[in-house]
């Protein structure tokens, strides 16, 4: 089978592509023909070696996360029915695996796709959408509200702004140039655009999702009055929101340590929003398509901030 391993931290070049043996599915587990695999800036972050520590990677490695395709082979103890099943999928443990042709999983990290939905859009509901969701539950908004979601139209961004607008608030997104702009405006979302490097809004938000962290993080947090809400969910900068004691007495704070609290109920979030997506309550916005091997150029884009929603590879 073909992978894309990384050996060393560093830039993108360090993603190589590289055949293997095709695994056989031992008991209790399935092998999937991958048709699709999702990137996503936190594989670039692990792969530079600014990885959350919670997730304890080290190369040699596989990156990625959760895949789309088709059960090909089944392990003893496994229900026959998963074969031939078009299904998302992940790789056992808490990170690596997804960039393959194929991927071993088990059935607990294993969902069928509801009939009608694409499998890339279905892709992009497994890490991107349950956490959104997640967020969501953990910070809820209100109707009338208004609501910062930064970045605004990356692949968990702009399910988030949905998801916000869903729950009758007002959605702010922020962005970089116009391209990005006219994408928020059709997800029905206020756009905000930090070319400049800075955050300017009229008026205040009650709430800000900040997935971007260091000093637009800071610049998010500072836009939130007292009694505000806020929710740090990434670090794509590189580095998280410092967030000081004064802001933490005036806000109601959530840091990144959430994450790590919604893996018990993913299942549950996976289901939901492979729901919602089949039923056209919610449309994840697919950005470029790689080849698999051409990994490396997907991760450029990231680290130059040019792709908008849920980027894929393809073997």
């Amino acid at each position: 089978m073909r992978v894309i391993r990384v050996s060393r931290f560093g830039n993108p070049d360090v993603l190589e592509p590289v055949e293997l043996p095709t695994p056989e599915p031992a008991a209790g587990e399935l092998r999937v023909d991958v048709t699709a695999a999702g990137v996503g800036w936190l594989d670039a972050l692990i792969r530079r070696g600014d990885g959350p520590a919670e997730f304890g990677v080290e190369p040699p490695y596989v990156p990625g996360g959760s895949v789309a395709g088709t059960v090909d082979a089944i392990g003893a103890g496994v229900d026959e029915t998963w074969l031939g099943t078009r299904v998302i999928a992940r790789a056992a443990g808490r990170y690596g695996g997804g960039y393959a042709d194929t991927v071993i999983s088990t059935p607990e990290l294993t969902f069928a796709i509801p009939d009608g939905l694409d499998s890339q859009h279905a892709v992009a509901m497994f890490d991107d959408g349950s956490t959104a969701l997640a967020l969501l539950e953990r910070t809820p908004v209100k109707a009338g509200e208004r609501v910062l979601v930064s970045p605004g139209v990356g692949g968990l961004g702009s399910l988030l702004v949905q998801l916000v607008r869903g729950a009758g608030a007002t959605a702010l997104a922020a962005v970089r140039g116009e391209e990005k702009a006219a994408i928020a405006r059709k997800l029905g979302a206020e756009p905000v655009d930090y070319s400049d490097g800075t955050l300017v809004v009229g008026e205040r938000p009650d709430v800000v999702f900040d997935g971007v962290g260091g000093t637009l993080g800071a610049s998010a947090l500072a836009l939130l009055a007292d009694g505000g809400r806020f929710s740090g969910f990434g670090m794509s900068s590189g580095a998280p929101t410092e967030i000081g004691a004064a802001d933490r007495e005036r806000l109601t704070v959530v840091g990144m340590e959430q994450l790590t609290e919604f893996w018990p109920e993913t299942p549950r979030r996976v289901r939901e929003m492979l729901r919602r997506a089949a039923d056209g309550v919610l449309t994840p916005v697919i950005g470029r398509t790689y080849p698999l091997a051409d990994a490396a150029a997907a991760h450029a884009d990231i680290d130059a901030r040019q792709y908008v929603g849920k980027n894929l590879l393809v073997p």
